[in-house]
This record gives structure tokens, C-alpha cells and sequence, in this order.
């Protein structure tokens, strides 16, 4: 019988509490939020084979602990590219974003250069 009773207050409590209710706001995967502290790295595209996904490998340089000198290590990260802009070899800009998939936890943002492109310099 004290159960009842328990049960009876904890359905009174919820309600008598106010109703909130929040507006979900559609947002892209590839969207950044202002003011977010969602990370950003320069990488680049590896394979496009996969529908709407792109892989990048992103390059980073550390010091080797032993022998002090400077390593390139990589990384392959899987993207989400929801209108496949980004080709093969093409250098470009991934935010981190919620999982879409096992492997996808990042998303394009923009592409930097195309792959044909090259830097025109005066010698």
C-alpha cells in the first residue's frame, strides 16, 4: 500500500511541474555552429569512391623522442560530402561533427584548392 502511495505522489510532482517545450533546429552536418568549439583539420582527399563520404589524410609533423628529428605522421580520417564536391587530391577543410556512421565523425567544410590547381610562382 505504501508503494501506491509513493507511485501517486511522484505523478503528482510531475504534474505540477511547468511544460518546456524546445524548438530543434535543423542543422547540417557540415554546418559550424558560431561560437562552437568544434575542431578543424587540413587534409587531403585519399578516395571519393564511397556515396557522399570522402576520405582525408591528414599529415602532422612531431619530433621523434630519440634520435630529435622530425617525423611526418598521418592519419586517415572518414568525411561526410553530402554533394561529392570534393575529388581526389583535392586539399580540404573537415569539422568534427556528430557520428553519422561507425567510422564518420567528421564532415567537409570547404575545399582549399583542387587537385589540378597549382600555386603560380614568379622566378
Amino acid at each position: 500500500m505504501a508503494q501506491n502511495t509513493v507511485k501517486a505522489k511522484k505523478k503528482v510532482a510531475k504534474a505540477d511541474a511547468p511544460v518546456v517545450t524546445a524548438v530543434k533546429a535543423e542543422v547540417s552536418a557540415a554546418a559550424p555552429v558560431a561560437g562552437s568549439s568544434r575542431r578543424t583539420m587540413v587534409g587531403t582527399v585519399v578516395s571519393d569512391k564511397m556515396q557522399k563520404t570522402i576520405v582525408v589524410k591528414v599529415d602532422r609533423r612531431v619530433r621523434h623522442d630519440l634520435y630529435k628529428k622530425y617525423v611526418t605522421k598521418s592519419r586517415r580520417y572518414k568525411a561526410h560530402d553530402e554533394k561529392n564536391t570534393a575529388k581526389l587530391g583535392d586539399l580540404v577543410v573537415v569539422v568534427e561533427s556528430r557520428p553519422l556512421s561507425r567510422d564518420k565523425r567528421w564532415a567537409l567544410q570547404s575545399v582549399v584548392r583542387r587537385a589540378g590547381q597549382t600555386l603560380e610562382v614568379n622566378v
